[in-house]
């Protein structure tokens, strides 16, 4: 209020809230400690690293059925790591029928990843149980997230003994790390345990879900309250509101339309996120805060397919009405997606495209390079790979039932230049990995230069009496540049995934091995869409987003080898030991050693 002590009262109760929380938190919890956990202690615990522990230890006492939950909850937040999957699966096979069990696993989520999974397979009353069940967990969720968000803060931009603010600089630096915490709460409970991005479009989806349930089962009431609570967040979308009418036109002669409202619940929470985004912004303004609002209701989020996003209704046909479940637009690619451009050289065969091989930016090729050229590149391979190279030491980085060796281009060059391989060999490395290049960015019609990311000349050998009743990949199903979540149909383009690769490329080299098919798969990671065997000259390259999980079935005779490829469009990630390796070229090229007799003049970029 105005004068003087006009400010007494809200403090007043800003003490006694403070006393009241004390009081209750104390004898329940104890006093506060005044320690606190360091940030990579609290890092380990998000992504779940006591559980790698927790396995390890179950394995000493022989407890196979707490070790598979234990590695099961490690994975779910860590699904990159390609040893705990290969142990799930050893799991499988030494202790029989193992029901996984996450025991970090959110309900809210896993209701509403059940009640997802019952929509796709039309059990819509099943769907709208697991669903409900799901906005009930969220909202109770919220709530405690809300109140996590009033515990002790850290003040980023300054140290607290150094700090100057006065009092109301102090409340309203303290204030708004809390709101904005609070603000997040809406991303917090969108992400899955171990993630970094949220599921898009998270809590509207339940509602689009829920419409068109509801709709199949017969509760028109119940389907448009759901269809203008999902209009709250998204009043503009033609599909909804088609359905929003299509249901009042149900209604008509029953019930008014107008009596059914939005879900109070969702109307609160939007009002006050909404609340919270304009303090936070005026804050921003005057306070001297950099804060930028996130866009937290995405439209495009879950997945893509015809049952996965209710829409528009057709009109009605004669045996009564009927929803039309037309796909929702996907998100706009950064670049323009095309294919079927040159493939430059005379020699190189064009097998398959995208579309033959079931997915999109997928191409397959033969006669890349001659078996005279696949011999004399695998006699520098024996020359010059060593086990785990490429693979931080690991002999067996994907499986323990084969053998990795590796080596690069500038490994090549050097041993060349040192005489300890032919260096002509050597340089025939460098020169397929460029011509293999050209060719992709030709290909896929790329107007923006294609620059190496990566270039790993690799041999994986079957491992003798390691090979009965094998039931694993030589490389389990992944994606280059984001981290595959099969449980989820999503893929994660977050580290540690290789963000910065856009297009990948296998050249192989021999095809005398058993076994050792490369794989295309649904983001499911079981569904192949595409096998593709192995031999000399042939080339696989596609785009290295969520769109191509792929790997590699399990050798199990033989040594199976292949240059593999990683490019990127940023020039800012280009390979290191490709621009060295053009400096040794370049110094070559002084020294008038030429190039390989593949013609190709391999130029330097820097």
């Amino acid at each position: 209020g105005p004068g003087p002590g006009g400010d007494l009262p809200f403090f007043g109760s800003v003490l006694r809230r403070a006393d009241c929380v004390r009081r209750c938190e104390e004898p329940r919890l104890g006093a506060v400690s005044r320690h606190r956990a360091a940030e990579e202690v609290r890092a380990d615990f998000q992504r779940r690293v006591p559980y790698s522990y927790l396995q390890r230890a179950y394995i000493q006492l022989n407890k196979l059925e707490e070790a598979a939950n234990a590695a099961h909850t490690f994975f779910m937040a860590n699904p990159e790591h390609m040893e705990i999957q290969q142990d799930i699966e050893n799991y499988k096979t030494t202790a029989g029928k193992v029901s996984l069990v996450d025991r970090e696993a959110r309900q809210h989520m896993e209701d509403y990843s059940a009640g997802v999974r019952h929509y796709d397979k039309e059990e819509y009353e099943l769907a709208i149980e697991f669903l409900e069940r799901a906005l009930k967990g969220y909202y109770s969720e919220d709530e405690d997230c809300q109140v996590m968000c009033e515990g002790p803060q850290r003040f980023e931009e300054h140290e607290y003994l150094d700090y100057k603010a006065g009092l109301y600089e102090a409340i309203a630096d303290h204030y708004m790390q809390v709101l904005a915490c609070k603000h997040d709460c809406v991303r917090e409970l969108a992400t899955r345990s171990g993630r970094i991005s949220p599921i898009e479009n998270f809590l509207p989806l339940h509602y689009d879900y829920l419409q068109f349930a509801y709709y199949r089962v017969g509760d028109y009431v119940k389907a448009l309250e759901c269809a203008k609570s999902y209009l709250l967040f998204h009043p503009d979308d033609e599909d909804v509101l088609e359905n929003a009418g299509y249901y009042e036109g149900l209604l008509e002669g029953t019930v008014d339309p107008a009596t059914i409202k939005p879900r109070k619940e969702a109307k609160a929470l939007l009002r006050r996120h909404k609340l919270e985004s304009h303090l936070l912004q005026v804050a921003a303004a005057g306070l001297g805060y950099a804060y930028t609002e996130p866009n937290y209701w995405n439209r495009y989020g879950a997945r893509q397919d015809e049952h996965s996003v209710p829409s528009s209704i057709s009109s009605e046909p004669e045996d009564g009405p009927r929803l039309s479940l037309t796909k929702k637009p996907m998100p706009k690619p950064d670049r323009e997606l095309k294919e079927g451009g040159p493939l430059l050289y005379s020699d190189v065969k064009f097998v398959y495209n995208s579309e033959q091989l079931n997915g999109t930016q997928r191409v397959l090729l033969d006669n890349v390079i001659s078996e005279e050229q696949c011999r004399e590149l695998h006699k520098v391979a024996s020359g010059i790979m060593l086990a785990g190279d490429g693979y931080r030491g690991k002999t067996s980085p994907h499986t323990p039932n084969e053998r990795f060796e590796g080596a690069t281009v500038l490994k090549a060059l050097k041993y060349g230049y040192e005489g300890r391989v032919p260096l002509k060999s050597a340089r025939l490395f460098y020169d397929i990995s460029e011509k293999a290049r050209r060719i992709v960015e030709s290909y896929f019609l790329l107007n923006s230069t294609l620059y190496f990311s990566y270039t790993h000349l690799v041999c994986r050998t079957a491992l003798s009496g390691q090979q009965e009743r094998r039931n694993d990949l030589s490389h389990p199903i992944h994606a280059d540049n984001c981290l595959l979540d099969p449980e989820a149909n999503e893929c994660w383009k977050e580290p540690p995934a290789y963000t910065f690769r856009d297009y990948s490329a296998l050249l192989y080299m021999n095809a005398d091995f058993e076994g050792g098919e490369f794989i295309f798969t649904e983001m499911d990671a079981k569904t192949v869409t595409a096998s593709i065997k192995p031999k000399c000259g042939r080339m696989i390259s596609f785009s290295s987003g969520g769109e191509n999980p792929h790997g590699v079935k399990a050798v199990t005779k033989g040594q199976r080898c292949a240059v593999a490829l990683w490019f990127t469009l940023d020039p800012l990630y280009r390979e290191l030991e490709r621009i060295q390796a053009d400096e040794v070229i370049a110094m070559l090229d002084q020294e008038h050693l030429g190039p390989s007799e593949m013609n190709i003049n391999p130029k330097d970029e820097l």
